[in-house]
């Protein structure tokens, strides 16, 4: 592909993930309000089924994520992120419809199975990215994330004053239009000489993961990976729960909240990183990053008053220059034909820590916000994540000491 394709295609790929994310943005504010309703409980009770509806999402997609990957390396990334897109607008207008907690269970089921567009995204920017610029691409997906971030939630908080199931139809519009913006726009980035053929032996999650063995620095940093993604559910999973539970935010104040997390996130990882990450080099930034996040999940478990959580978010943004470094090390150790896979096996493991992370947090935070608890800590689950932001630090070190700066 040459350069100026490449630039546009990864402006197209930006603008996919963007909209995307926003869509899954908007719910988040409603989302609790919506589970309490269905329920008939308390903040507390929905916690837990919020946990158990990210699982649901979590274990189809950790399923189904290496075989989007795969069939991505044989029939290319296009069709397979139009498949994703498709799947999250029926989702999203399920649980807008949603009559009863059934129904938001089948929708998040229905997102497990198609929802590979991290996936083909990864692998599409490791299509059309040069070694040397790949962490800075890769970056690209976070600043996406932190973009979407803040118009998603923010429109959410305010969507939801006219009731806890406007926002759904709204991602619901984002997630068809982005489809069709995709169908028309997108173009493919794997080339016929780079494709393979399917095989069912590495479509499945643990075969994917196994075959991942054959590159030591890769597996290596698997352990370390895997415990920054749950540490990164104690946020995730319980933000929304956490903050309306001990500052009594509503819906409009978390959407706020999130928002500005996004704009942070965004501009570490679409500039600061640009800037970062070349001159501190791809393992002292996974390093710094990882301890920044450390910092970060302990200065949350702990805050006293709304206006920490806001200065507190900058120390944890920060912490994003880990992860873009660690996917361009472990990306760069695989061959192009094989990247597919790759990104699908590591969608696979962001799964398979989606499936312990949410039910293990909520229910840290719901246990240590009942009346059973030996002392009320909302912020329990947020220490949590600190320790293993720490001990992921120790073990990425441990794996790359040897390597060549």
């Amino acid at each position: 592909m040459a350069k100026d394709k490449k630039q546009a295609a990864l402006g197209f790929i930006f603008i996919t993930l963007l909209i995307d994310v926003t869509g899954f943005g908007i719910i988040i504010p409603v989302m609790p309000k919506l589970i309490e309703e269905l329920i008939h409980g308390d903040l507390s009770d929905a916690s837990r089924y919020g946990g158990w509806l990210l699982f649901a999402y979590a274990i189809m997609q950790f399923i189904c994520a290496p075989i989007l990957g795969n069939l991505s390396d044989k029939y290319g990334r296009r069709p397979v992120l139009l498949f994703s897109l498709f799947g999250f607008g029926i989702d999203y207008i399920l649980q807008g419809f949603a009559p009863n907690i059934i129904w938001l269970f089948v929708g998040r089921i229905i997102a497990g199975i198609t929802g590979g567009s991290f996936t083909t995204a990864s692998a599409y920017i490791a299509d059309v990215s040069t070694p040397e610029k790949r962490a800075q691409n890769f970056g690209m997906i976070g600043a996406a994330f932190g973009v979407g971030f803040i118009i998603g939630p923010v429109l959410g908080g305010l969507l939801g004053h006219y009731g806890s199931r406007v926002p759904f139809f709204a991602a619901a519009t984002l997630a068809l239009l982005n489809w069709l913006y995709g169908y028309f726009v997108l173009p493919e980035s794997l080339g016929k000489e780079n494709r393979r053929p399917f095989e069912w032996k590495r479509a499945n999650p643990l075969g994917s993961l196994l075959h991942l063995k054959k590159y030591p620095v890769v597996s290596g940093l698997v352990a370390s990976i895997t415990l920054l993604y749950i540490a990164g559910h104690a946020v995730q999973s319980t933000w929304t729960y956490y903050t309306m539970s001990k500052f009594g935010w509503n819906e409009q104040l978390v959407g706020y909240s999130l928002g500005f997390v996004g704009l942070t996130v965004g501009l570490v990882q679409g500039g600061l990183i640009r800037v970062i990450i070349p001159k501190l080099g791809q393992q002292r930034s996974v390093y710094i990053g990882l301890g920044l996040y450390a910092l970060g999940f302990s200065l949350f478990a702990f805050a006293t008053n709304t206006w920490m959580m806001f200065v507190f978010m900058i120390p944890y943004a920060m912490g994003g220059i880990a992860g873009p470094s660690l996917q361009s090390i472990i990306s760069g150790h695989v061959s192009p034909n094989e990247q597919g896979e790759l990104q699908g096996a590591l969608t696979s493991l962001m799964s398979a820590t989606a499936i312990i992370g949410p039910p293990m947090m909520t229910n840290i935070f719901a246990y240590f916000t009942s009346d059973k608890a030996p002392v009320h800590f909302p912020g329990a689950a947020m220490l949590l994540g600190a320790i293993l932001s720490v001990i992921s630090t120790l073990l990425a070190y441990k794996t790359l000491r040897h390597e060549k700066h």
